[in-house]
């Protein structure tokens, strides 16, 4: 990858980035020169940057002058990734648990309590360095957008202070007082609901945009759930849902009932669940990592695009089910188990997460979105499918600047 700049030192204003072999646009429509097909992919291509914004797309024998030029020698560019599931703020390690998992034990909710009793023990700058640590490793394999969550708290203090921590770092902030019931009200779940629909979401709203629920056993049932999200929608909070991860229960239909922006696991669905969504805007967003992680079923992925439902792919980076920041991996582990293409997987990486998100300024590079766009070292998208585990990521531009 060579550079050349042709502007006076400090005044450079934009860059083009040509030698693209393999663009994805995710915008065929659009684009001039995009290929039909979900990812419009541009071949010998280049992208003009504008302070934090893509100006111009197309062929590089189009390409109009810029202030300085990057050359990436016949490389794949695509949008930066999207990950619009993660639980970050934790303090603890569960390596012991998961190595009984893999023994033989399966997993369940209850772990949750182990790193619960650890976040509340971290002083803030411990579980801030944590989520730094995580956020630049994430960037490192191309995830230029982060939703994470609160929910290792779980008392009114612990979970607002995560998303304070969390809103200084992170793009999009989730209340997750709703993870699970903590030890100290196990014999008063409802009283529990009644704090997190209360005092906590109180102290918590104006820190997320997202309101949140684990809706499984184990966790909040479908009325416990359904009291959570109203709650959260009227404090101007746009929910989520965690859904049919250990067995099909009501949170996918919860989740379009209340028009949320996503269900995420959607590993057991059933033909009312898929229809359902299918019917929606909300996006089944799935977290193969966890499932690589517990040993537990892979989503069908298949059937969710073949019935029209929009799809996700995210990591679900958390330290007890999936404890992996790579959306690269994720999207190889879609592509081997949940019967998706590559040209599937890498669009619900990208554009799939910026739907989930509720998002038209990223997962796609056309004039106008933000700039964020990976490098693969690569000469197609599809190497992340074909080369699982390699660190195919050569260069990362965030926002107009490249940060790797």
């Amino acid at each position: 990858m060579t550079t050349t700049t042709t502007a006076p030192l400090g005044a450079e204003t934009s860059t083009l980035v040509t030698g693209v072999a393999c663009l994805v646009t995710n915008d065929h429509d659009t684009v001039e020169g995009a290929e039909d097909g979900l990812l419009g992919v541009v071949r010998d291509a280049a992208v003009v940057i504008e302070g934090d914004r893509v100006a111009w797309v197309g062929r590089a024998d189009g390409a109009p002058a810029a202030d300085s030029r990057v050359d990436v020698g016949g490389r794949t560019l695509l949008p930066g990734f999207v990950d619009s599931h993660s639980h970050l703020l934790f303090a603890g390690d569960r390596t012991e648990e998961f190595a009984a998992r893999m023994s033989g034990r399966p997993y369940t909710a209850g772990g949750i309590r182990t790193t619960v009793e650890a976040t509340r023990a971290a002083d803030d700058e411990r579980l801030a360095a944590g989520l730094v640590r995580h956020v630049r490793e994430a960037l490192r394999q191309g995830t230029t957008t982060l939703e994470t969550k609160s929910g290792y708290g779980l008392t009114v203090e612990d979970e607002a202070r995560a998303l304070r921590i969390a809103e200084e770092h992170v793009d999009e902030v989730t209340y997750l007082g709703a993870h699970v019931v903590p030890p100290e009200y196990a014999s008063d779940p409802d009283g529990y609901v009644d704090l997190v629909t209360g005092p906590m979401l109180d102290a918590c709203a104006l820190h997320a945009r997202w309101v949140d629920v684990f809706c499984e056993r184990g966790a909040f049932d479908g009325d416990q759930a359904r009291a959570i999200l109203t709650a959260g929608i009227a404090r101007g909070l746009v929910p989520r849902v965690h859904a049919g991860q250990l067995g099909p229960g009501p949170g996918v239909r919860l989740a379009v009932e209340l028009d949320a922006a996503s269900a995420d696991h959607c590993t057991h669905l059933t033909d009312a669940d898929v229809d359902a969504l299918a019917n929606s805007r909300t996006v089944a967003t799935l977290l193969p990592g966890c499932d690589f992680s517990t040993r537990a079923p892979y989503p069908d992925a298949r059937r969710l695009l073949d019935a029209g439902v929009t799809v996700a792919l995210s990591t679900d980076c958390n330290p007890g089910s999936s404890y992996t920041s790579s959306m690269p991996f994720c999207v190889a582990l879609a592509v081997r188990e949940t019967g998706m293409t590559p040209e599937e997987a890498v669009w619900a990486a990208t554009a799939g997460g910026a739907a989930a998100l509720r998002r038209i300024d990223i997962g796609r590079v056309t004039p106008g979105a933000r700039a964020d766009l990976v490098l693969l070292d690569a000469p197609s998208y599809i190497h992340l499918a074909y080369r699982p585990g390699v660190p195919l990521v050569s260069a990362v531009w965030q926002r107009g600047v490249r940060v790797v």
